[in-house]
C-alpha cells in the first residue's frame, strides 16, 4: 500500500475545493479531488497535473452508495489517507422546508456520511486531520435564541442531539415559526452553525485520535462568493490546507473553528 500522505477532498472540481486540491499537491500530498460528475472531476484533475500527483473519483455525498464505493476504492487503492476536507456544499436561492432539507442534505449530513465511512473503514491513519469548511455565516450570532445557543454549545452535546436540533429547525420552517423559536430565515446559516457543531462533537468523539476543525475561508471570489467578495480563492484555499496539515498526535487544534490558522468565535 502507498505510503505517500493522502488526501481526500470532497466537491472539489471548482473554487475553493479545486484550489485546496492544487495547494495540498504543491506541498508534495497525493490528493483524490472528487465530485458528483466524474468526467468533470477527471477535467479538473487533469488541469491541476502540473501542481502535483492529483487524481479523481466520483462522489455524491448526499448518495449512500456513491460513498460506499469512494470508501471501498480507496481502501483497495491506498489502504489508508492522512487527511479528509469536508469541502461539498450548497448555497441554494429561495428559503423554504425543501431548501432547508435540501441544504442540509449536503451541508451537514453529507459531511457526517462521509466521515462516518472512512471512520467505520478504519481509513483515516491515526493523528490524520479532518476539516470541515465552514463559514462565518456559521457563527452562533445568527441564532437569537439564548437557550438554543446554550444548547449547540453544551460540551455534552451527541450527535443524536444534534440530530434532534436540526429536526427542530426543519419542523420550525415547516410550521413557520422557526424565527419566533429563534432561528434565521437561511438555511445555508443553519447548516454551517450545524457543521461547527458536529466538528465539537467529532474532536470530542476521535481524542487525539485524529485533528478535527472546522474553517471559515471568509468571503472568497468563487461562484458562491461571488465577484465582490474580499479575497481570493488562493487566500481562502490557505486556511483549510494548513488545517489539513496538522498532522501527527499533538501538531495542531482540535475541535476549533479557524479562520487563517486562527481561533474565531463560535
Amino acid at each position: 500500500m502507498s505510503k505517500s500522505r493522502i488526501a481526500v477532498v470532497t466537491g472539489s472540481n471548482r473554487g475553493i475545493g479545486r484550489e485546496v486540491c492544487r495547494q495540498l499537491a504543491a506541498a508534495k500530498m497525493r490528493v483524490i479531488l472528487t465530485a458528483r460528475d466524474e468526467a468533470k472531476a477527471a477535467e479538473a484533475a487533469a488541469a491541476l497535473s502540473g501542481a502535483g500527483d492529483v487524481e479523481h473519483a466520483a462522489l455524491d455525498v448526499t448518495d449512500e452508495d456513491s460513498v460506499g464505493a469512494l470508501v471501498a476504492l480507496l481502501r483497495a487503492r491506498y489502504g489508508e489517507i492522512d487527511v479528509l476536507v469536508n469541502n461539498a456544499g450548497v448555497a441554494l436561492d429561495g428559503f423554504d422546508v425543501e431548501v432547508v432539507r435540501a441544504t442540509l442534505a449536503v451541508n451537514l449530513f453529507g459531511a457526517m456520511a462521509v466521515t462516518d465511512e472512512v471512520l467505520r473503514a478504519e481509513l483515516l491513519r491515526p493523528g490524520g486531520a479532518i476539516v470541515m469548511v465552514s463559514s462565518g455565516m456559521g457563527e452562533l450570532s445568527c441564532i437569537s435564541e439564548p437557550a438554543l445557543q446554550r444548547r449547540l454549545l453544551e460540551p455534552s452535546l451527541t450527535r443524536e442531539g444534534l440530530r434532534q436540533l436540526v429536526q427542530e429547525f426543519v419542523a420550525a420552517v415547516a410550521d413557520g415559526t422557526h424565527e419566533a423559536r429563534g432561528w434565521p430565515s437561511s438555511a445555508y446559516r443553519v447548516s454551517k452553525v450545524a457543521l461547527n457543531a458536529y466538528t465539537r462533537v467529532l474532536a470530542r468523539e476521535l481524542g487525539d485520535a485524529a485533528n478535527v476543525n472546522a474553517v471559515c475561508p471568509g468571503w472568497v471570489r468563487t461562484d458562491m462568493g461571488g465577484a465582490s467578495a474580499s479575497r481570493s480563492v488562493e487566500e481562502g484555499a490557505r486556511g483549510v490546507v494548513w488545517a489539513a496539515s496538522r498532522l501527527g498526535e499533538g501538531t495542531g487544534p482540535s475541535g476549533q473553528f479557524l479562520r487563517d490558522g486562527q481561533a474565531i468565535e463560535w
